[in-house]
């Protein structure tokens, strides 16, 4: 069975912890965290995009010249697509870039981020985040004993104002609930710290 080093905000070990094999035993399925971080960013598009028609390009309503006689082709605007400043003739218009993967999918991706991350040693397991203040130096300074002081994603059970305050002017620190932690942020730090309590009730779901 995968056992994890449990440590408290010092960065002293306080016990061992027995890890289900089913979730970070398993190989790492790549295609799985390529969908999973294809949606993602897919999500995050904004898709203001946008160009002019020519039913939107100001001026040309005028026939620039008659239809015949003159030895020019025919044109019957100056907003023309062929024209300098023209329209623009099927441009990008805003648009929701937006998918979701099945549910299956997405665990099996989670699954497979989390186990990448205890394969490579860059889960951290801390007891619990005990904060007695919100001091962004003294959580910087549990960080750096925790080895975790580079890009680090913190994943905790329940809400904690004091780390919230204390994480949010770090950088290269972001914030997650269990249940709301998303593949491509695991893949996207170098280091993983979870509470213990977090990592039990993110394992039990994925089992």
């Amino acid at each position: 069975m995968a056992t994890v080093e449990v440590k408290n905000l010092d960065g002293e070990t306080v016990k061992q912890l027995d890890l289900a094999d089913e979730v970070f035993a398993v190989k790492p399925n790549q295609s799985l965290l390529w969908e999973a971080t294809k949606a993602y960013l897919a999500s995050q598009r904004r898709g203001t995009h946008s160009t002019r028609n020519r039913g939107e390009v100001s001026g040309g309503g005028k026939k620039p010249w008659r239809q015949k006689g003159t030895g020019r082709a025919r044109a019957g605007s100056i907003r023309s697509t062929l024209w300098r400043h023209g329209s623009i003739a099927h441009g990008p218009k805003p648009r929701d870039y937006s998918y979701e993967i099945p549910e299956k999918m997405l665990r099996g991706a989670l699954r497979s981020a989390l186990a990448a991350k205890f394969q490579e040693n860059k889960l951290k397991v801390v007891d619990q985040f005990n904060l007695a203040e919100a001091k962004t130096k003294a959580f910087a300074g549990s960080l750096k004993k925790l080895h975790a002081d580079k890009t680090v994603l913190v994943v905790n059970e329940g809400p904690n104002r004091n780390l919230e305050l204390s994480a949010r002017n770090i950088p290269g620190c972001e914030l997650a609930r269990h249940h709301r932690v998303h593949p491509y942020q695991v893949l996207s730090h170098d280091e993983l710290l979870i509470s213990e309590s977090a990592l039990m009730r993110l394992q039990e779901s994925l089992r």
